[in-house]
């Protein structure tokens, strides 16, 4: 096997250490700037995925530095990395790249943000949403500890280590504490199926104080993993995994678009493999079943008719773009007249004016921020005329867009 090969091979049981440590995605890139052993727990959304000589990048600045040099890399979209060369005999075979991570919890301001620098679609908000608040937030201090580990795992051989282990004792059984046992086994699992009953028709309906009348009756089921002796942090990740997939079946049911239900099932599942201790893993059980609640709420068209359905969504996931009945009705292939009758019957507003509040909504976050100008926030939110995004902003706040903004100088 060549040399080159070998590094690589040695590397690749590296970068499965770094991934099981610090629970980050890790990348090996060869000298060409090329993925050649990925470990990926956060699948990047396709609208932050336009930086195609990333890496290439990242080797090159290594490259020119000392063996011994880490680099911290962030791009425009906020996304941070930490990665080290690999040299053998001063010769650069490539790098190892930590992350995406960030330094900082992202906030409504923070997405806001992001879409206006890179310019992109608004329609995107929900998913970036789910997707920042999943990536570790790592310190200043941890950043430059995970770069000096990186930077002497890449230096140093790997060394397969030996496992030692102590002796089994198998405890002598007591029959009547095993039936004990297992009548409380039936017991668990009689009330598991009921709280997930209970808890499925109270996300369907994006009923949040049933939820917690249904948290405080049953005391929860992620408290009954405490009762599971071997390993109880797996057992009650296992557990609150298994609550991540009933909740998405909950929202489909309550009439939330699939793409919504992703991003935030992905958020979770990654937020629970993350969970440090059981205290930690309960709280986010909670904040799941309230968030799966809000995404109910807000995206719901459950109560809609199939046409009035499809236009909703339709709307939700083009709102950056020149919206029109005609075009609407065109791609759902329906009579515009026979949509805007249906729309207005079922939603009590017309379909341009619904369009209107949804990018009024999606102005507001921008104009709170202050550091986009309103003509570009108008263009941004699918408006092409700013005489006609000012008067149907007043028109729905009382305010023009300069006097919603001096509220927040």
């Amino acid at each position: 096997m060549k040399e080159s090969a070998l590094h690589m091979t040695d590397f690749k049981k590296k970068c499965t250490i770094l991934n099981a440590v610090t629970k980050m995605d890790v990348r090996l890139i060869n000298q060409d700037g090329k993925a050649t052993f990925q470990l990926i727990h956060h699948h990047i959304p396709a609208v932050l995925q336009n930086f195609d000589n990333e890496y290439l990048s990242i080797n090159e600045t290594l490259r020119k530095n000392e063996a011994n040099s880490y680099y911290y890399y962030e791009n425009s979209f906020g996304l941070e990395y930490i990665a080290a060369g690999i040299w053998r005999n001063r010769i650069f075979h490539g790098s190892v790249i930590i992350g995406p991570f960030i330094s900082s919890i992202p906030n409504i301001g923070f997405i806001s943000d992001i879409l206006s620098k890179n310019k992109l679609p608004v329609s995107e908000r929900k998913q970036l949403d789910e997707f920042y608040p999943a990536l570790s937030v790592i310190s200043s201090m941890d950043s430059n500890s995970i770069g000096d580990l990186l930077v002497n795992m890449c230096i140093h051989t790997h060394i397969d280590s030996q496992l030692l282990t102590s002796d089994i004792i198998t405890p002598a059984q007591n029959k009547e504490h095993l039936k004990t046992n297992i009548a409380e086994s039936k017991t668990m699992i009689e009330t598991r199926y009921q709280f997930e009953k209970k808890l499925v028709a109270a996300i369907a309906k994006g009923d949040k104080e049933e939820i917690i009348r249904i948290a405080n009756e049953s005391n929860s089921l992620l408290h009954i993993s405490d009762r599971i002796p071997e390993s109880p942090i797996r057992s009650a990740k296992n557990i609150t995994l298994v609550m991540n997939t009933v909740c998405r079946t909950a929202a489909e049911r309550g009439g939330v678009h699939p793409i919504y239900i992703h991003t935030i099932s992905e958020k979770f599942a990654i937020l629970i493999e993350r969970a440090p201790n059981l205290p930690h893993l309960k709280k986010l059980g909670i904040v799941m079943f309230h968030e799966y609640c809000d995404l109910v709420q807000i995206f719901s068209t459950r109560h809609y008719s199939s046409i009035v359905k499809k236009a909703i969504d339709y709307i939700h996931l083009h709102l950056e773009n020149s919206l029109t009945l005609h075009e609407i009705a065109s791609t759902l292939y329906v009579n515009p007249s026979h949509l805007s009758r249906k729309f207005k019957a079922e939603t009590k507003v017309s379909i341009i004016d619904y369009i209107n509040q949804k990018r009024v909504e999606e102005a507001k976050l921008h104009l709170q921020r202050g550091n986009v100008s309103i003509t570009e926030i108008a263009f941004m939110v699918g408006f092409n005329d700013l005489n006609y995004f000012s008067r149907v902003f007043k028109k729905m706040t009382s305010l023009t867009p300069s006097q919603y903004t001096k509220q927040f100088l």
